[in-house]
């Protein structure tokens, strides 16, 4: 059974950082592009970027350009999104998933990842 487990949110200041994490189990990890989505309520879960087994990421949102790092550690079945100088407008619930078609690809359509997780709140204050 696949499990993806997200975590490492909070409540910030604007400026501030976050390191989100995300540790998958129940599949061949290394197979897998990760991407990281968020999503605020009453709208879809937007994709903040993606990587692949090897890298480097890409990063789908200019908002979040410069400031976002996405990395994966294979070993450890996991993979992170590093949000430096955070902004009010990035207040969001975070997600992690596989890629479910294409596995190895990355994407930015959210119906092509599966497995999602309970997601990690995080919430930026002006």
């Amino acid at each position: 059974r696949v499990r993806v487990q997200e975590s490492g949110g909070g409540s910030v200041q604007a400026g501030e950082s976050l390191r989100l994490s995300c540790i998958v189990s129940g599949l061949r990890f290394d197979d897998y592009a990760m991407g990281w989505f968020r999503q605020v309520p009453g709208e879809g879960r937007g994709a903040v970027g993606c990587i692949t087994w090897q890298g480097p990421p890409q990063y789908y949102m200019a908002s979040v350009k410069d400031r976002f790092t996405i990395s994966r550690d294979n070993a450890a079945n996991s993979v992170y999104l590093e949000m430096n100088n955070l902004k009010p407008e990035d207040t969001a619930m975070y997600f992690c998933a596989p890629k479910n078609t294409g596995v190895e690809r990355c994407g930015r359509v959210a119906v092509d990842f599966g497995y999602w997780g309970q997601g990690t709140q995080v919430t930026v204050s002006s």
